[in-house]
């Protein structure tokens, strides 16, 4: 449904440092790199995030988050553990969200630019 989405960062190398941790163990890395802006997606592929330096920029308020598709729940719990060591911030642990449905395995985090990201798996593995 969707080609590609941009998030405006006020600090790109930081954003950088992080994304490239978060993404990687969702087999995810950066893909291009320009001096304003980079982006991420699937290696010899195109990006489906960007990031781009927008010195002014904040992110949307309650209700939005940015989910990405993990292949296991190992992978969600990884995506997890590598945010918050490159300074993420903790907004939900890994775990099942019944209230979603019977497999639906996620964890939450806070970007150091405060973007809300979700890692979710939806099978039993």
């Amino acid at each position: 449904m969707l080609g590609h989405l941009s998030f405006g960062v006020r600090d790109l190398t930081t954003a950088i440092a992080f994304y490239d941790a978060a993404l990687g163990p969702l087999g995810l890395i950066r893909v291009w790199t320009a001096p304003d802006a980079a982006g991420y997606g699937p290696p010899g592929g195109g990006d489906l995030l960007a990031l781009k330096l927008r010195p002014q920029t904040s992110p949307p308020g309650p209700g939005f988050h940015l989910a990405f598709d993990a292949p296991t729940r190992s992978v969600v719990d990884a995506f997890h553990a590598a945010a918050l060591a490159a300074g993420g911030h903790d907004n939900g642990a890994p775990g099942l969200r019944l209230h979603y449905g019977p497999s639906y395995y996620a964890a939450f985090v806070i970007a150091p630019e405060g973007w809300n990201l979700e890692a979710v798996c939806q099978t039993t593995s």
